[in-house]
């Protein structure tokens, strides 16, 4: 199992309130240092819980957890405006490419079609090396574009209520206030595989 998303999404339709599990999960990806194809997860669900809130019971589980400090928060669009000045939001896939060079990427990067994954080469390359050294560091509101199962912004609809936590150059969670929208995830479900399909 690759998570137990789907499984505990069924009981929270089924009404079961706050769940959480933690499990092992497989993943057929890449391997390295920080990557296993096994792995244990921590898996929850708050319902009626915005992102800012999820946001604040993950810092308190960290701290609890790793003796940490409390976590440093910045929007995705402070974080490459702090590390690669640039703003993600409304840069064009040429000033986007620009900003890659600056890091060296350019043969990657003159490439790549895709605005998505043009941001994530600059998010991973130029900004991931710079957060969470000394304490936790939430990015959050990720463009729309990346929003996965996560709801739009109300104050913002570039943006999605999603959100990521490094620490020591690692990951170590990320979350969203969820999308309840049937209608509205089945067309983001036909949008992703149109892109695949395009691939």
């Amino acid at each position: 199992m690759t998570s137990p998303e789907y499984h505990m999404k069924r009981l929270l339709a089924a009404g079961c309130g706050p769940v959480f599990q933690l499990c092992r999960s497989f993943r057929n990806e890449e391997m390295g240092r920080h990557h296993n194809p096994e792995f244990t997860m921590l898996e929850w669900y708050r319902p009626h819980y915005d992102m800012y809130r999820l946001m604040n019971e993950v810092d308190d589980l960290l701290q609890q957890v790793l003796d940490c400090q409390p976590a440093e928060s910045l929007s995705y669009q402070q974080a490459f405006q702090r590390h690669l000045e640039i703003d993600p939001l409304s840069a064009d896939k040429t000033q986007l490419r620009e900003a890659a060079a600056k890091l060296d990427l350019s043969n990657i990067a003159d490439t790549e079609e895709d605005r998505d994954t043009l941001l994530q080469l600059l998010f991973t390359m130029g900004v991931e090396p710079h957060i969470g050294k000394e304490k936790p560091t939430f990015i959050y509101h990720f463009p729309a574009s990346q929003a996965s199962l996560a709801q739009i912004s109300t104050e913002d609809h570039r943006v999605a209520e999603r959100f990521e936590v490094y620490y020591k150059g690692i990951e170590l969670a990320n979350g969203f206030h969820e999308l309840t929208d049937a209608r509205e995830q089945q067309q983001r479900f036909e949008q992703d595989n149109r892109k695949r399909a395009a691939r």
